[in-house]
């Protein structure tokens, strides 16, 4: 009998401690399994309303939103000031341990770090490139009615005499539109401190100074031209793809096809604070991802004229670095750089 009790006591032993054992495997496995994101979501525009920023982040966040790709709360948040300096610095350093608050950038977050004037301390290495998103490209235009009937031609006047050529942008001297202005002539033999560059503020103002006459030729986003092109109003030199572009600029020549060597993208991308986790940072590459894959995504980027250009994580930072370099070539060429 006792022989029987104590078997049965082992036994009862051993279910317990094998049930013990099995909590503690599951408690380990729940303790590493991520919870992330389990609050609401910023994506931040640094700019304010209506620019490329603020389109490109309210456009993600009402995709993630309507595919339920993102199941957390996404809200917009614009912060302007400094051409995207100002919260730059804010998301360096006060933001940079927090997944909740992400960052829509371009161009500019590699410009602002490398020129001379109104630099900022900080560029993409002090954030977590995510992903990039969309591709444009510059382009230069002239009136319907210019004498200039392609991009060697302006570049030929320019090099004559550089003080009879106005050259517009809708960004300030050292900004994009005036890199997109100055990379061919460059690149043409011509000082880009030469050009006669004008800046106004905005795209818009920079189209009306062409069509007023108050400036020869323009630099700008080749998706923000179409409808121009279509009324008639204004003629593109060249784009600085590097392939023919479709729709209204179907048969407008890249700086290439133009006997230009250069190319210039005017991307946008998702960057996370730099000390993200890997399980934050492995989200959001499956999640955008998939996001960039999915139907409703493509809809969104022929609405706003936008063509897809997903690159993850690692080939966003390869990408970073080289488009860094032409940056950092051209601002020295100008004498902007710092």
């Amino acid at each position: 009998m006792k022989k029987q009790l104590m078997g049965m006591l082992i036994g009862v032993l051993i279910l317990v401690l094998a049930a013990c054992g099995g909590n503690e495997e599951t408690a380990g496995e729940n303790e590493s399994a991520s919870d992330y994101p389990e609050k609401p979501i910023s994506l931040v525009a640094p700019s304010g309303a209506g620019g490329g920023w603020d389109l490109t982040a309210r456009s993600l966040a009402k995709v993630l939103s309507e595919t339920k790709l993102v199941d957390a709360t996404m809200t917009v948040e614009n912060k302007p000031g400094g051409g995207g300096t100002v919260y730059m610095a804010e998301y360096a350093t006060q933001e940079k341990n927090n997944p909740y608050k992400l960052l829509i950038n371009s161009p500019p977050i590699l410009i602002n770090h490398e020129k001379k004037e109104g630099n900022s301390p900080y560029g993409y290495k002090d954030t977590t490139p995510l992903a990039q998103l969309t591709r444009d490209y510059g382009a230069i235009v002239v009136k319907a009615d210019s004498p200039f009937k392609d991009l060697k031609a302006a570049l030929d006047a320019i090099k004559a005499d550089p003080t009879k050529v106005t050259v517009a942008g809708g960004s300030a001297p050292g900004s994009m539109d005036h890199l997109v202005a100055v990379l061919p002539a460059y690149k043409y033999g011509v000082d880009p401190k030469a050009v006669k560059y004008v800046s106004y503020d905005g795209g818009g103002e920079a189209i009306a100074a062409l069509l007023g006459g108050n400036a020869d030729l323009i630099a700008t986003d080749a998706s923000t031209i179409g409808e121009y092109v279509k009324s008639g109003k204004v003629r593109v030199l060249a784009v600085s793809s590097t392939e023919r572009l479709e729709g209204e600029l179907a048969e407008v020549p890249t700086f290439k096809e133009s006997g230009i060597d250069a190319e210039f993208t005017i991307w946008r991308g998702v960057f996370g604070p730099k000390e993200m986790k890997e399980d934050e940072l492995a989200y959001w590459e499956k999640t955008l991802k998939e996001m960039s894959e999915n139907e409703v995504w493509q809809e969104e980027l022929k609405t706003n004229g936008w063509e897809s250009d997903y690159k993850n994580s690692e080939d966003f930072k390869v990408f970073l670095e080289e488009q860094n370099n032409v940056i950092k070539d051209l601002l020295t060429a100008l004498d902007m750089s710092k």
